[in-house]
């Protein structure tokens, strides 16, 4: 097992794969990194099953099975993707139990054609749900307004949720808000609270991705100085907001009954500027409580050179609000960065969703 990858986890941060395909699963890929590199939880989206559909023949047998019986795209795809969470959920059924329930957890997302229309949301999270039916099993909600009450309606219902697309500290506050209201609504209907999960996945890297770009366009000295800081910078913030809501009396009472944490979780943790270090969002993103879900290729990275050295967000928050207040001086606009990445994070899951569809619905045609 990697040392690097031991220590990160020793200092209470879960690493969670982003990735899943049915080529993993069969070759026990999964399984290895398991053992061999503390992977403790995967997560999915549409853009990842699309890439899996378009690789190799794993596929083939069930995508036959599927055309003989003559059933519609949309079956054919979630019959396809649950199968697969569920073959990683009894995966990770061992760290499921060893950890009691916080982690072994698979996660798959929402129809994210959905992201504004709240009742249908909650009624494909339920589907999703009964369909896969393993108690590991994560069903990741977008952070948009209208799924705010999906996120409440779900959690009240005992549906194990994973907030997805949060950009935005403002968002993330109402994030928690709606896991609270979840929560306590779960507790007056007599629900047990310690079998309900949520992680709230708090994107990084493509906060830089914009704001860099930003930057650029603005072109000044104090611009060029702040690349490469806004994206570490907001998730801390954002782990301040989370420790300001559970020293709340609102969730000790909750935590009274039985309920924990909506974990933080830092997603798009992958670098895509070539110029910054490939395991900076992990690096830089360390304190407990935590999750961090990695490509295989960052999780690599990580266990080959990564810096594990004690806490990195918590001593940290006076630099990250200079660094916010700095970006407002040189001129970027937070609120109309969020709002775009909000937008464009939506926009690219229909993308790879419709791709998915065309992908299925072309085999399905097949003679």
């Amino acid at each position: 097992m990697s040392e690097t990858l031991r220590k990160l986890s020793g200092q209470g941060v879960s690493i969670w794969l982003d990735d899943i395909s049915r080529e993993r699963l069969r070759t026990g890929n999964l399984a290895d990194l398991v053992r061999d590199k503390s992977v403790a939880g995967v997560t999915s989206n549409p853009t990842i099953f699309a890439s899996a559909l378009s690789k190799g023949d794993a596929y083939d047998t069930q995508l036959h099975d599927l055309r003989v019986r003559g059933v519609d795209v949309g079956e054919a795809v979630r019959s396809i993707t649950t199968y697969d969470i569920r073959w990683a959920a009894d995966v990770l059924r061992p760290v499921y139990d060893a950890s009691g329930g916080v982690d072994g957890r698979v996660s798959i997302e929402v129809d994210p054609r959905l992201a504004k229309e709240t009742e249908k949301t909650i009624a494909e999270a339920r589907a999703l749900w009964w369909l896969v039916d393993r108690p590991n099993l994560f069903i990741k909600i977008p952070a948009t307004v209208e799924g705010l009450p999906a996120i409440t309606a779900c959690l009240a219902e005992g549906i194990s949720v994973n907030v997805t697309l949060i950009f935005s500290l403002e968002r993330y506050r109402a994030v928690m808000d709606a896991w609270l209201a979840g929560l306590e609504a779960a507790k007056a209907k007599g629900l047990a609270l310690n079998g309900i999960e949520s992680v709230a996945s708090f994107f990084v890297s493509r906060v830089d991705s914009e704001i860099d770009k930003r930057l650029d366009g603005i072109g000044t000295e104090q611009a060029a100085a702040l690349k490469g800081k806004a994206a570490v910078a907001n998730a801390r913030l954002a782990y301040a907001a989370f420790e300001e809501v559970t020293a709340s009396p609102r969730w000790e009472a909750l935590r009274a009954a039985g309920a924990r944490p909506q974990r933080p979780l830092w997603a798009s943790t992958g670098t895509k500027n070539p110029d910054y270090p490939d395991t900076l969002y992990v690096d830089d993103l360390v304190t407990s409580g935590t999750v961090n879900t990695m490509p295989e290729k960052t999780l690599d990275a990580v266990a080959d050179h990564g810096k594990v050295s004690g806490d990195t967000i918590r001593p940290f928050y006076e630099d990250a609000w200079n660094t916010m207040a700095a970006l407002k001086d040189a001129g970027v606009d937070y609120d109309d960065v969020v709002r775009v990445l909000e937008d464009e994070g939506v926009e690219k899951f229909e993308a790879s969703w419709n791709e998915l569809l065309e992908t299925v619905a072309a085999e399905l045609k097949k003679a």
